[in-house]
């Protein structure tokens, strides 16, 4: 029987070199691989076969039927395509296939430029994770159980039954900050990007995932002149040196004193309009001295550490930036 099956993948083998079309091709497959064909008929007389060469005998038979599937799969894939003989058909002189691999979209590109900004001066990147507990985002940040930021209509909370914690997608990306102080010994430079949520009314001006860069640095006598001079250096280097900036007093819970950096409106040149509320101003990021009650829940002494923190949205520093709309973004992709 070994030798009838060398017989018949030499005649397939020869027939495989004149099938010219798709008819020629289905003779073929009916021939050797239909219910009544060839392939059929050898695989019942190998049931006759003797135990001792059945083994010899079953390998070569199954390696027939893989060559003659082979012969037909390949015929018909270029029958297919319309081809014919791909060989004589194929035209070397075509262009290569491009394809678009598309480009990043405005909120990465201003992440990965504000954050080489920071890297520039010796800040290092850190990610914190989105569902954090309330220790994290709230209680380490010096913000008592009855601020209403920790309500259930500004913030979303995690199903954390029968958990030792009640969990939340993060507000902020502040927690980050805690994470790194808890588990780093100063001197810490660091940003912290990443995606925030808030229970917010979706409108022209918020939504309800946005994205952040929170910023600290903390060493032995760490000044406000420092914090300042920190921040008016990425003022110019995101928005351009004519962009102007001014600095107002304000209040957050975990630092104090606090502050708010604002840009001018580059719509309306600060005369004022919807975007900027007739202020002439966007506010850009909130900042301060770390209060001392923060470090005194990380393990720092405040005594002898000092520090500043920052938060910045990304999409309004984004809008603010229209160079960097126009040139980085919008014509990327035309």
């Amino acid at each position: 029987m070994l030798e009838k099956i060398e017989s018949i993948k030499s005649e397939a083998q020869n027939e495989s070199g004149q099938i010219s079309s798709a008819d020629i091709l289905e003779e073929f497959r009916i021939k050797y691989l239909g219910r009544n064909g060839i392939l059929n008929d050898l695989f019942e007389e190998f049931k006759t076969v003797d135990k001792e060469s059945k083994g010899k005998v079953g390998k070569s038979l199954n390696e027939l039927k893989i060559y003659i599937q082979g012969i037909y799969d390949e015929r018909k894939l270029t029958f297919e395509s319309g081809s014919g003989s791909a060989a004589d058909n194929m035209d070397i002189t075509l262009p290569g296939r491009t394809f678009n691999k598309g480009t990043k979209h405005p909120v990465s590109q201003a992440i990965e430029e504000i954050t080489g900004i920071f890297e520039r001066i010796g800040f290092q990147v850190y990610e914190g994770p989105e569902i954090e507990d309330e220790y994290h985002n709230f209680d380490a940040l010096n913000t008592p159980d009855y601020h209403p930021s920790r309500d259930m209509q500004d913030t979303f909370y995690v199903d954390s039954t029968g958990k030792d914690r009640q969990y939340l997608l993060r507000t902020h990306t502040s927690p980050g900050q805690v994470r790194i102080m808890e588990s780093t010994k100063p001197p810490i430079r660091v940003v912290v990007p990443g995606k925030c949520y808030r229970n917010e009314a979706v409108s022209a001006r918020s939504l309800a995932v946005f994205h952040q860069i929170e910023g600290l640095y903390v060493d032995k006598k760490v000044t406000f002149r420092e914090l300042k001079g920190t921040l008016n250096y990425f003022a110019k280097e995101f928005f351009g040196e004519t962009l102007k900036t001014r600095w107002r007093p304000s209040y957050f819970p975990f630092t104090e004193p606090s502050a708010e950096l604002d840009v001018e409106c580059y719509l309306c040149k600060a005369k004022g309009c919807r975007i900027c509320k007739y202020t002439g101003w966007l506010e850009i990021m909130g900042c301060g001295m770390v209060d001392p009650k923060v470090f005194e829940k990380v393990g720092y002494d405040p005594e002898i550490y000092s520090g500043f923190a920052f938060g910045m949205g990304i999409e309004r520093p984004l809008l603010q930036n229209t160079e960097f709309l126009i040139s980085g973004c919008f014509m990327r992709m035309m």
